[in-house]
């Protein structure tokens, strides 16, 4: 029979070998779950907008924009909605917002849930519109899915 302290010995050296494969399965672990999560993780900008105080962009996941996935009349999609107020020293924020395509395919609604503002309709065509009443009145947006950002110039 093992000595007290060759018993304690042995339950410490277990508890450090224990240790040991825990962190070294979590070394492993760790890379895999930094890793996109797929194509939803690739982003393209869809609209540009630009107010007098700020910009807003409006990002789609690449695999809707470029798959047979392609932004459906009445289907909602998440997307970011950035508002660059880098001009008034204050940043560029990154929000998650809802959007849909109408049902007649003539306009896009953002959905600001996040914020509790009430969705923005947009022409597909370009326009102006009010995304809320602090930054974004009377923003110009160019054409939904327009690529060029320099629209408004």
């Amino acid at each position: 029979m093992p000595s007290p302290a060759n018993r304690v010995a042995a339950m410490e050296g277990g508890y450090w070998l224990a240790r040991i494969g825990l962190v070294a399965s979590l070394a492993v672990a760790a890379p895999a779950s930094a890793k996109p999560s797929g194509g939803q993780a690739w982003m393209i900008r869809m609209l540009a907008c630009e107010s007098e105080d700020a910009r807003m962009k409006i990002y789609l996941p690449l695999s809707i924009v470029f798959t047979g996935h392609s932004l459906r009349a009445s289907r909602t999609v998440n997307g970011y909605y950035t508002l660059d107020l880098t001009g008034a020293n204050k940043g560029k924020s990154l929000e998650p917002v809802r959007v849909t395509l109408s049902a007649d395919r003539t306009t896009v609604t953002v959905d600001q849930y996040t914020r509790g503002l009430p969705p923005t309709r947009i022409p597909l065509s370009g326009g102006t519109v009010d995304f809320d009443q602090r930054f974004g009145t009377a923003a110009k947006c160019g054409p939904f899915q327009a690529q060029d950002p320099n629209f408004a110039n």
